[in-house]
């Protein structure tokens, strides 16, 4: 019953890291600058993101600018985005699996497969996890170094988005689920190891009053 009660845990922590993983792949808000201008039309907030930049102006309007070209994003923005569509991936997929090998579930056929089909689950959410965790530790690291960069304008500085700090919650809870996927399966197994299940032996019938019958009398 424990067991089975780690597993949903689990299940709902990766849940939750797949929709904050897939929010942040998404999300404009990466790169973070707050510049505030004279004119009543100059931006005062812009955002950068994977696949868009977006701009908020002092009067209210938003807009937002996809990036078409791949060729000319920087390194650590293409790497990011193939990064966390393969987090994505392999979370949706771990998802998938899980829901088969959990026991309260009654797909995957007997124990045994079960076991090793809930371990493969949780390596498909701890692949995803450390594929979250490297573009968001980049983007953060090429964020802050151009921040401490003194030859950088002030103008041109950013700060970590909202998208980063989600990146990084959500490889945790995927980390978190994979974790507790692997280790319920090789609990299972080392309980079956230490105590194997016990056959059910029946007592031999005995003739009452010790007499039996010889087959050959009635022959």
């Amino acid at each position: 019953m424990a067991s089975t009660g780690l597993q949903l845990l689990a299940f709902a922590l990766a849940l939750l890291g797949l929709l904050g993983a897939i929010a942040a792949t998404l999300s404009p808000s990466w790169k973070v600058s707050a510049d505030v201008g004279s004119n009543i039309i100059t931006a005062i907030t812009q955002l950068q993101g994977l696949w868009m930049d977006c701009t908020w102006y002092s009067t209210g309007m938003f807009s937002c600018t996809l990036k078409y070209s791949i060729l000319a994003l920087p390194a650590h923005v293409q790497a990011a985005r193939t990064a966390m569509v393969l987090a994505c991936i392999l979370a949706a997929f771990g998802i998938c699996v899980s829901t088969v090998g959990m026991k309260c579930t009654r797909l995957g056929g007997d124990g045994v497969t079960k076991s090793y089909t809930s371990f493969a689950g949780g390596v498909c959410f701890i692949l995803a996890s450390i594929f979250g965790l490297i573009p968001t530790s980049w983007y953060t690291k090429e964020i802050v170094s151009n921040f401490l960069d003194p030859t950088v304008p002030g103008s041109s500085k950013h700060e970590p988005g909202g998208a980063v700090y989600v990146g990084f919650v959500s490889a945790g809870l995927l980390l978190s689920a994979g974790v507790i996927f692997c280790t319920s399966c090789f609990a299972k197994r080392q309980e079956e190891w230490i105590c194997p299940p016990r056959k059910q032996q029946f007592p031999a019938l005995q003739p009452e009053n010790g007499a039996g019958y010889n087959l050959k009398d009635y022959v």
